[in-house]
Parts: C-alpha cells; sequence; structure tokens
C-alpha cells in the first residue's frame, strides 16, 4: 500500500516538473500580441482564458463548433488571427473540432507538451501563444495530420466559399 502511494506521489511529481518545464519554454517563446496575464483575463471568458492562457481544454463533444460544418474561416479567440479553414475540418469522431491543416504553417506553432506524464504535440496560435490544442498523426490524406481543437479556443467566421 506504501509502495503505490509513493508511486503516485512520484507520478503526479514528474507531471507537475514537466507542465513546469513546458510552461517556461513557452514564457521564452516570442509572439507579436503581448499583453499581460491581468489584460487577457479582462478581455476573455473564464472559459477561454482556461483553455488559452492555462491549457486547459473543454470536455468532449461539448464544444460549440465540433459538428459544425458550415463554409467559413476559423479564427484564434484571443487575437482574431486567422488559423484554419472549413475545407480542412473533418469528422475526427475524437468530439473535437478537428482539421488536416492551418490555413498556413505560419498561421500556428506546433510545440513539445510533455503534462500529464505524456509527450504530445501542442499547437499554440503564432500570434497569440495561446493554447488551441493539440495535433496527431492520425488524420486523413493529404497530410495524415490531426488538429484537435478546443471550440473556446476559436471563433468562427461563416463565408460563402461558392
Amino acid at each position: 500500500m506504501k509502495m503505490i502511494k509513493l508511486s503516485a506521489i512520484f507520478l503526479m511529481a514528474i507531471s507537475a516538473s514537466s507542465c513546469l518545464s513546458q510552461t517556461k519554454s513557452m514564457e521564452k517563446e516570442e509572439f507579436p500580441v503581448k499583453k499581460t496575464e491581468e489584460e487577457w483575463r479582462a478581455e476573455l471568458s473564464p472559459e477561454e482564458y482556461n483553455i488559452l492562457r492555462e491549457k486547459g481544454t473543454e470536455r468532449a463533444f461539448t464544444g460549440k463548433y465540433w459538428k459544425n460544418y458550415n463554409d467559413g474561416t476559423y479564427y484564434c479567440a484571443a487575437c482574431n488571427h486567422k488559423l484554419f479553414d472549413s475545407e480542412t475540418k473533418f469528422k475526427s469522431g475524437s468530439g473535437w473540432p478537428s482539421f488536416y491543416q492551418p490555413v498556413a504553417n505560419e498561421a500556428v506553432k506546433v510545440v513539445e507538451d510533455r503534462s500529464f506524464g505524456m509527450v504530445r504535440e501542442e499547437v499554440v496560435c503564432a500570434n497569440c501563444g495561446g493554447h488551441l490544442g493539440h495535433v496527431f498523426n492520425d488524420g486523413p490524406k493529404p497530410t495524415g495530420l490531426r488538429y484537435c481543437l478546443n471550440s473556446a479556443a476559436l471563433e468562427f467566421k461563416e463565408e460563402d466559399k461558392k
């Protein structure tokens, strides 16, 4: 019993250490939009702040865009930076909006995420550094990627693509 408790404490310490090291590396990143955390808190809803600034996530199948298939463009909810086009959105079954590529490679940055004892690829807005979600290598052609994003990190603008 003691061994199990010690193992759990050890794993939590590793996770906390991983989160801290990842946060430090993101703090060093330079982004064009620079605001204090107080400014972000004033501009974003509590849910948006949790996801975009604290790297939170919404529950699967609850976000406003996971089943949105209208024509348009998805922008960063924090800074209005153009991120993804509806033409690259697909039904992944994951419960989050999923895309196989951003509007441009420069629209997002992918950084290593070692939180929760895992190694994943975090997707952040290249303009403000806001956490959008993660990217996985199980998407459709032509890229084979699945950008799995939080609806609260996005703002959708409907457009007629015809």
